[in-house]
């Protein structure tokens, strides 16, 4: 089994978070009520023993490729996403803990309050992630965009297309939060409804039950779509192109399809999903249609610079959750996807070329958002005001 540690970032924290797990034994072990209780260093020593392997199993088996080994299981799902949930609230205890260490000892008649206010700190976190599964997770925005293009047909202009991406319907999203997601999706009377990718998230996710929501999807011009990189490790891309036709889901696959509003036509063009440190965009100049708005879907980002350089009009894409779990930090937000790719969510522009991220609405991996809401986008072309 071959792994690439840019297709699991998982991989990247796994060590912190175990280095975590035993600065947190320690310093249990060196408190006063434990340090002096046999039995209690020995539960001490056992609880990170067993969170050690529950790390190790969540990690692991996180990958595509591991994922494979395991049975599906819901509840082994929800011990695998607990592990990173875990991972990232202990991270969260850690680092109020060195804050904690390094403020100065106070003389005894505060140290009452301190140590509720210290218990409150550390509690803080897990209340964070508890949120971030519980609420934040599962509640969808509605979001709306505005996106200027250059010398935009007036017959194009308020062009409404609607976009749901990053679906990953799996034991973290239900069929019912989809269709949810849908008729929210279908509230915005849309010219064009948008699939960007990552219908399912493994080979074992009901990737028929997530093309039937998504038959729901209603818009003037039909449904179209692009796959992600899930739909590769899972290797469904054949079975959602076939099966996404029957419901009336074109998904473009190197093709392009141009539609007309009025006297003016735009072009949609897809491709899948391009891999990391691969050349991007082979082939897909020659999908443009001179004379026409030309949009390419595109579940990874990462491609627009490219894009530009081909003179693509507009790129939609997905894949990076927004980041999932981000934290604002100096005006900056922080998160995994940045380590990726500088386009991470909202829109972009290079020269006369366009790009939305969207957030998408589903979790891999931890099963939570936080800092980064899960959405449904709703973009409305516009033209350039001379």
């Amino acid at each position: 089994m071959q792994v690439h540690l840019w297709r699991v970032p998982e991989l990247i924290v796994l060590w912190p978070a175990l280095y975590i797990q035993w600065t947190l034994a320690r310093w249990l072990l060196a408190w006063g009520p434990i340090s002096r209780s046999a039995r209690a260093r020995y539960t001490v020593r056992a609880a990170l023993a067993v969170a050690i392997l529950w790390l190790l199993f969540g990690f692991i088996f996180s990958m595509s490729h591991a994922a494979r080994l395991l049975p599906y299981s819901w509840w082994l799902l929800w011990i695998r996403g607990a592990a990173l949930v875990w991972a990232l609230s202990t991270a969260g205890m850690f680092l109020v803990g060195l804050v904690w260490r390094s403020l100065p000892r106070f003389d005894p008649g505060r140290r009452a309050v301190l140590r509720a206010v210290g218990t409150a700190a550390l509690a803080s976190p897990v209340a964070a992630v508890g949120f971030a599964i519980l609420v934040e997770r599962t509640r969808f925005r509605l979001r709306e965009i505005d996106l200027r293009i250059p010398g935009l047909p007036k017959d194009l202009e308020n062009l409404r297309l609607v976009q749901i991406s990053d679906i990953h319907l799996s034991p973290f999203l239900s069929e019912r939060d989809l269709e949810r997601a849908v008729a929210m999706a279908n509230e915005t009377r849309a010219h064009v409804a948008l699939v960007t990718g990552d219908l399912v998230t493994t080979y074992s996710d009901p990737l028929e039950s997530c093309l039937r929501a998504l038959a729901r999807l209603r818009a003037d011009a039909g449904v179209l779509g692009c796959l992600g990189n899930h739909e590769i490790f899972a290797q469904c891309e054949d079975d959602a192109e076939r099966l996404g036709a029957r419901r009336g889901i074109r998904f473009l696959r190197g093709r392009s399809e141009s539609l007309r509003f009025g006297e003016a036509w735009i072009n949609f063009a897809g491709v899948d999903y391009q891999p990391i440190r691969s050349p991007y965009l082979i082939g897909a100049a020659r999908l443009r249609r001179p004379g026409q708005v030309n949009v390419l879907l595109s579940h990874n980002p990462d491609v627009f610079p490219v894009a530009a350089r081909q003179r693509w009009d507009l790129t939609i894409s997905g894949h990076t959750h927004g980041g999932q779990v981000t934290v604002e930090f100096l005006h900056q937000y922080l998160n995994v996807a940045r380590f990726f790719t500088p386009f991470v969510y909202g829109s972009y522009q290079l020269g006369p070329s366009s790009l939305y991220v969207t957030r998408g609405i589903g979790t891999v991996g931890i099963p939570l958002r936080f800092g980064a809401p899960p959405e449904i986008a709703m973009i409305r072309l516009c033209a350039i005001s001379s």
